[in-house]
């Protein structure tokens, strides 16, 4: 373990004010301390934001805000939560295991990095951690990473299962941070890899998500539903959350889906979107709208199995929705 500097921060604007090149914001620990075990992450200075004011769940006119500090398995037990957002409480539930739900914070989840075996692995190359170095999960073992969105420079995917489903409701995280008080819609917190996969986010350095609002729930049926290897303690190979709202006469109002572990970020399907709003909800048409999606895969070797994954899944999904 490398010596670093520890200091606990009274408020968000003390945390900021804290922050410094090198150092690293610390909450429940569960992603950060494995990497540091790694040495993966070898931040110079923790500030601490975990005794922060900013673990309370509260409605908010016709919205609720979710504080940076809620700890997952609240998240997932809040009566607000599995009445109005019930998709978001199961996706939080699929993610990890009891004990680390229970340690594991709403911000924490949201920036945890890629469960790539070379970015964990400091004895390999890896682009996201050394920027420059290359990619060899391209022609390695890269039988669980992206198929969508991925560059040359790295196909890693996003692990959360709560960003997702998040991604799937519109939600909206703020931040504050060295410029100030911010908001960044999701999908849009994550970014893809392009040239430059070192950045997960488009937060800037000392930023620190403070809430995650959620707006009023969309109309219609909603579900997430995770592929794995396991049934516990597992990330996706692929997963979805979906919302499905069908007009009396049997045609699609709206549509939303989002898809975990197939790129860098949580996945909106919007290609998906468009080919059903206005159409029949039928078992075809959510072929068809699955396969446009996914006609801007470019799959590798050893994961070319994620199209028809995916493919099945978004159609099942939306079958089990539609009335």
């Amino acid at each position: 373990m490398r010596p670093f500097e520890y200091a606990r921060a009274d408020s968000p604007s003390d945390a900021v004010a804290r922050f410094r090149e090198g150092a690293m914001y610390l909450g429940g620990g569960t992603n950060l301390v494995d990497l540091m075990r790694l040495g993966v992450a070898e931040p110079t200075a923790l500030v601490d934001v975990s005794r922060l004011a900013l673990d309370v769940i509260e409605p908010v006119r016709d919205r609720v805000r979710i504080g940076a500090a809620v700890r997952n398995s609240d998240l997932a037990a809040d009566p607000l939560i599995r009445t109005r957002y019930p998709m978001l409480a199961r996706a939080v539930l699929t993610g990890a295991s009891g004990q680390v739900r229970n340690m594991a914070t709403v911000g924490g989840n949201l920036l945890q990095r890629t469960r790539c075996a070379y970015f964990q692995d400091v004895t390999r190359p890896c682009n996201k951690r050394q920027p420059g170095s290359g990619c060899p999960a391209i022609g390695g073992d890269h039988a669980n990473l992206a198929i969508l969105g991925a560059s040359d420079a790295c196909v890693a995917t996003h692990p959360s299962d709560m960003a997702v489903a998040l991604a799937a409701l519109d939600a909206e995280v703020h931040v504050t941070g060295p410029s100030g008080d911010q908001i960044i819609p999701m999908p849009g917190l994550h970014r893809l890899p392009g040239d430059t996969p070192e950045h997960d986010t488009v937060l800037e350095p000392g930023a620190l998500i403070t809430a995650v609002e959620l707006p009023e729930p969309p109309p219609g049926a909603s579900l997430y539903r995770k592929v794995r290897e396991r049934a516990s303690f597992a990330f996706a190979l692929v997963s979805i959350a979906a919302v499905l709202d069908v007009r009396w006469d049997g045609t699609v109002d709206d549509c939303r889906i989002a898809l975990g572990g197939v790129a860098h970020a949580p996945w909106r399907a919007e290609r998906a979107e468009q080919a059903l709003i206005g159409g029949p909800a039928t078992g075809e048409a959510f072929l068809q709208a699955a396969e446009a999606e996914l006609e801007q895969a470019v799959p590798l070797p050893r994961n070319a199995y994620k199209l028809p994954l995916a493919r099945n899944l978004i159609v099942r999904t939306l079958e089990e929705l539609a009335p």
